[in-house]
């Protein structure tokens, strides 16, 4: 087409087109372009616009005036196009500018804003929002208001009254409960959204109320430390009431049903006193969920100590535990252990199966009598402390590897809890991915927005072996290297290890099973594959009735299928076979 219908069809279509010669004058321009540049053919190109000409700089927002922005946008060329000139397509960018400016504005409130359209259609979620309900935006934007809440009191969604009313609705309290079964405590502000007399939409703008009330709870808390101190008859012995758990279980992040189930059957057993045992691979957040279990306990006013059995050395470790007495051994003090400051409170116990085994039978002598005695005393003490240990294998390993005794672990694991490796919530990929970018931009004062489709999908296919906190780091690691002027994590920025990792086939069984068995470990991994084919063959490859038959959760057996490299396949057809 030449370049005069041309411009008369983008100009009908409100684009702006333009030819500039080599020398920056205008050749020629449509009406749309007239109005947007405020130029005339045979005029020089304005100077504002010139960044528009340059391929790499395409994207830009240009002022041209004002409250005036123009953006350039693709279009076909013209085929009488003159030598060595420019041929640009452009529209008015000002409500780009203002959408940009807005959703920036609202990224960077403390209050959490929700947006929804006159149908009750979800869109938008600012970055406090995604934090206080755990959602990421991409998985409820465009579903209704009751599809993804569930108020707890009954009450009528606020956006839908406000709409309806067409009044603002202020201060009121709100507690809901999420799709994914996440808990929220808020106050809110709603207000109707209206244009022309007609009802377009409305917003919320939410406080998290649960940090108020843990706020007020430290205050009392701190206030009872100083009555207590100011009562005490000898004020040099005084003792300022511990703190350590910090996290609660609104502080977990997820969307995954696997991990709905964890935090559910956690907030249960929180509100007893029986010991728990937390299974789950490195970087699954073991501690994170002890420490809330801590604070969702009748305990969370005591003090919560924790100890990683790995990074002590064993002769120290029985002193630590259980303290001391001056002349013990060369150097001792009158010490009280770590089962005497948690009195009344929290021992998290970390990597439990790196404790030597002979402390172990001391351990659980303490767990069966609640009473401890100091190295080198002959007075014992009696303490009451709710025990709760983290461990990295599966406890049957541990045992079997002899890391574990077996009657420790049944007094240890009253309660067992198993955390699912990342690679088994794929739901939370997105959600904990945008968690860290916004904790980041915090952090950092970067505006970065998210990932790109390619990253996405490369973080979605990887199997995560570090689990969240590989994912953590590996975000962080994007943000750090990723330019300044940059808003979107490409593939670019991503561990080569990650990339690396994804080209690389796996082993064939042969390889990575069947390598010289000669240590116990090593038979017992063979018996333990056998054993799994054994079942699912019986089963025809059917998971869950496999897991229950071995007694397991459906995401422990997931897990040692891909670890074993067991293909399931083949069994799952023998349900068709005649």
């Amino acid at each position: 087409m030449d370049s005069e219908n041309l411009m008369n069809v983008l100009s009908a279509c409100r684009l702006g087109a333009v030819i500039v010669l080599k020398d920056e004058t205008i050749y020629k321009i449509n009406d749309a372009g007239v109005v947007l540049l405020k130029a005339m053919p045979g005029d020089v190109f304005p100077k504002a616009a010139r960044p528009l000409l340059n391929p790499a700089h395409r994207d830009q927002l240009v002022c041209m005036a004002f409250e005036r922005y123009i953006t350039a946008c693709d279009g076909p060329k013209p085929d009488d196009l003159p030598k060595d000139s420019y041929w640009l397509v452009f529209r008015d960018g000002t409500l780009d500018y203002e959408r940009i400016m807005m959703r920036n504005i609202a990224n960077h409130l403390k209050e959490g804003v929700v947006m929804c359209d006159a149908g009750g259609r979800l869109n938008f979620f600012n970055a406090s929002a995604v934090t206080l309900d755990n959602l990421s935006g991409r998985d409820v934007v465009g579903k209704k208001i009751d599809e993804v809440y569930q108020m707890d009191d009954n009450k009528n969604f606020m956006l839908v009254k406000t709409m309806k009313t067409k009044k603002p609705i202020l201060k009121e309290h709100h507690r809901y409960t999420t799709q994914f079964g996440h808990v929220v405590n808020t106050m809110a502000d709603a207000y109707p959204v209206v244009y022309n007399k007609q009802v377009i939409g409305a917003f919320n703008l939410v406080e998290d109320w649960s940090k108020v009330s843990n706020l007020n709870k430290k205050i009392i808390d701190l206030q009872e430390q100083l009555i207590e101190k100011k009562h005490k008859s000898s004020p040099g012995k005084a003792q300022k009431k511990p703190l350590g758990a910090y996290y609660t279980f609104d502080d977990i992040i997820y969307s995954s049903e696997a991990m709905h189930q964890v935090v559910e059957k956690c907030r249960r057993v929180a509100k007893t006193d029986a010991s728990v045992m937390i299974y789950g691979e490195t970087g699954t957040g073991k501690e994170l969920v002890a420490q809330s279990l801590h604070n969702a306990s009748l305990r969370s006013g005591g003090p919560f100590l924790a100890i990683n059995c790995a990074a002590l050395p064993e002769n120290l470790f029985e002193s630590l535990l259980f303290g001391s007495v001056k002349g013990a051994y060369t150097g001792a003090e009158n010490r009280p252990g770590l089962f005497e400051q948690a009195n009344h409170g929290s021992l998290l116990l970390d990597e439990i199966n790196s404790m030597d085994i002979l402390l172990q039978a001391k351990l659980l002598r303490v767990l069966q009598d609640g009473v401890i005695r100091r190295v080198g005393s002959e007075t014992e003490t009696r303490v009451d402390v709710r025990v709760i240990t983290c461990i990295n294998i599966p406890p049957t390993q541990a045992i079997a590897e002899g890391k574990l005794r077996q009657d420790l672990f049944y007094r240890l694991g009253v309660i067992n809890i198993e955390l699912p490796p990342l690679r088994d919530r794929g739901d939370d990929i997105a959600l904990l991915t945008q968690h860290f970018i916004m904790a980041f931009n915090q952090k950092n004062h970067r505006e970065v927005c998210g990932v790109d489709e390619g990253t996405d999908k490369i973080f979605n296919s990887y199997s995560w072996p570090g689990n969240v906190r590989e994912l953590q780091h590996a975000v962080e690691q994007a943000l750090i290297l990723l330019p300044e002027d940059q808003k979107i994590i490409t593939a670019d920025y991503v561990s080569p290890h990650i990339l690396r990792s994804l080209k690389k086939p796996p082993a064939p069984p042969s390889e990575t099973l069947r390598k010289e068995e000669k240590s116990l470990p090593d038979k017992l991994k063979h018996f333990e594959r056998d054993e799994l084919i054994r079942v699912l063959s019986e089963n025809n490859g059917n998971i869950t009735k496999s897991a229950r038959v071995l007694n397991m959760s459906r995401q422990n057996l997931q897990y040692r299928i891909k670890r074993y490299h067991i293909d399931v396949a083949p069994l799952k057809k023998r349900e068709n076979t005649p």
